[in-house]
């Protein structure tokens, strides 16, 4: 869901971990031996040595630390990587292992995940809290995972403690040396970062979360870190450097954490080329909707008269005045270029417009003649007509709990655990860190499922190891969530207003729409059904 349930009652303990008594150690021995090994340099936590991806091909090291920056003009703390916001961009090849040193400056734990990396059998790389530990405050941990037969746009992010909100992101490329792309390569290949920027602190929005109220509406977006455009201080905004002539490969990823974003270049065409690892059927387009977690890759040409254009990125479903307020902007400019930008704003979709985001999304498709990570074309699976081993229904609410708002699936609002759930279930002490199978989710012949009270729970599904499994995400709240399944390529094959087995997409003669690992399968008062395979993963 957009603000996640990962940023409530995340209440994990660190410093108690370092000073553990003789009693302590024998009643919560999981948790020393985190410690043990995170002192030791090798990583039992993580549980590496079960399948080891070899020497790394990339060392990276980065110093996560705090400064002060005004991007929305206001002085604030955020959260960078080697002084740097967005942090380095990861640049890899398909199979390369990539090894990152962090060095945690900050003043609580922190922990990374590397959206849409797919982690095969490494799911303890993945840094997501049920399957990694924080790093301390003033501790390091080296993260270090291979991106197996896969290329594409993605991005890392901090994903505990709300720390998103701050900063601490950057992109991830993985170029494939074998296959060559379905376009003539471009001379620039940049990441474009956009995300909904807040001139609260993300501990201020933390604890306005864990109150159970809702944290409103962006002050602004950024674009690469960068606040908007103003005339009065261009040296505020970013700007893509071009020229004419040449052709440019934009990697636009939504980095926020709750706003959808269009995204548009004054007086520019763009042509949509790839999507998370798949290349798409090419298609031209004058604005992006991008929503949180995705990842687009477009290919822009400057044919047009040498000045300055203006480069948007505004919220959706948002109404007008934030829309108009709120947006990102920053500058293409012409090498040759002596004119600054002028004219009104390059205009998006209405702000309110549905229908529009939803008939963009289903307009993409795979490209069934490319190859991809491998020379073999990435083909049609034909998953709408498969049928799948499991089927299970997520529906997303907004309900109260104790007094306080809280997000929840199938009325359970999902508490982190001190334990790591991959900790615990490698160790087989799952009792009294979560319950398994315990909640309605497993969709059966009836239509009907049964309806539990809202609640506060630690809960996990179990899936069949190398099953085809369905899974059905309602959405009957009124605004949009964003889905994301960590770990996993999966594919749409049905959408309706309400689910039912006959919503199933069975037309497998036509290409499927693309979503695939990493992106946020994104919903607004309606219901999608996706096909999952579990081959590849091995996390709850």
């Amino acid at each position: 869901m957009n603000v996640g349930m990962a940023s409530l009652h995340n209440h994990v303990n660190c410093e108690r971990r370092k000073s553990l008594t003789k009693s302590e150690f024998l009643a919560s021995w999981p948790i020393v031996l985190w410690i043990a090994t995170m002192m030791a340099t090798s990583v039992v936590c993580a549980l590496p040595e079960l399948i080891s991806p070899g020497d790394p091909d990339i060392v990276l090291v980065w110093n996560v630390s705090y400064i002060t920056k005004s991007p929305l003009g206001k002085p604030q703390q955020v959260i960078v990587i080697n002084g740097e916001l967005p942090g380095p961009t990861i640049v890899a090849k398909t199979n390369d292992v990539v090894e990152v040193n962090v060095f945690n400056r900050l003043d609580e734990p922190i922990l990374f995940t590397w959206d849409g990396i797919q982690h095969r059998h490494n799911s303890w790389q993945d840094g997501v809290s049920g399957t990694n530990c924080e790093i301390p405050s003033h501790w390091n941990w080296t993260y270090k995972f291979q991106v197996k037969d896969q290329i594409g746009s993605f991005f890392y992010f901090p994903s505990t403690r709300f720390q998103r909100a701050a900063g601490g992101y950057g992109g991830i490329r993985i170029d494939s040396p074998r296959v060559p792309s379905p376009f003539v390569e471009p001379l620039v290949d940049v990441f474009v970062l956009i995300g909904d920027w807040y001139t609260r602190s993300h501990k201020d929005l933390r604890q306005t979360l864990e109150d159970g109220d809702l944290i409103g509406r962006p002050d602004g977006v950024l674009i690469n870190g960068f606040g908007p455009y103003s005339r009065v201080d261009s040296t505020r905004c970013w700007v893509l450097p071009v020229e004419r002539g040449q052709t440019y490969r934009l990697r636009i990823s939504n980095v926020g954490v709750k706003t959808t974003l269009n995204f548009r270049i004054q007086g520019h065409e763009m042509t949509l080329v790839e999507t998370e690892g798949s290349y798409t059927q090419q298609k031209s387009l004058n604005n992006l909707d991008v929503h949180v977690g995705q990842s687009y890759s477009v290919i822009v040409t400057a044919d047009q008269a040498s000045r300055d254009y203006y480069i948007m990125a505004s919220p959706r479903f948002e109404n007008a005045t934030t829309f108009y307020d709120a947006a990102g902007v920053a500058l293409m400019h012409y090498s040759d270029s002596n004119v600054i930008a002028s004219g009104p704003h390059p205009l998006g979709p209405d702000p309110d417009d549905i229908s529009f985001s939803l008939e963009q999304a289903r307009s993409i498709t795979w490209n069934l003649t490319a190859g991809a990570a491998r020379p073999n074309p990435q083909g049609s699976f034909h998953y709408g007509s498969i049928d799948p081993s499991q089927t299970f229904i997520f529906k997303n609410s907004g309900p109260a709990i104790d007094g306080h708002h809280r997000f929840a699936i199938n009325n359970i609002s999902f508490v982190p655990t001190t334990t790591p759930l991959k900790l615990a279930d490698f160790y087989n002490i799952s009792s009294g860190v979560y319950t398994l199978d315990a909640w309605p989710s497993i969709y059966s012949q009836q239509e009907i499922m049964p309806i539990f009270e809202p609640t506060l729970a630690t809960a996990v599904v179990s899936g069949q190891y190398k099953a085809f499994v369905e899974m059905v995400f309602e959405n009957n709240e009124a605004t949009l969530q964003s889905w994301h399944l960590d770990g996993y390529a999966f594919w749409v094959v049905g959408g309706t207003l309400k689910w039912q087995h006959g919503s199933r997409s069975m037309e497998s003669d036509k290409p499927e729409p693309v979503q695939q690992c990493g992106c946020s399968c994104s919903l607004h008062n309606t219901g999608l059904s996706t096909v999952m395979d579990s081959s590849h993963g091995d996390a709850r």
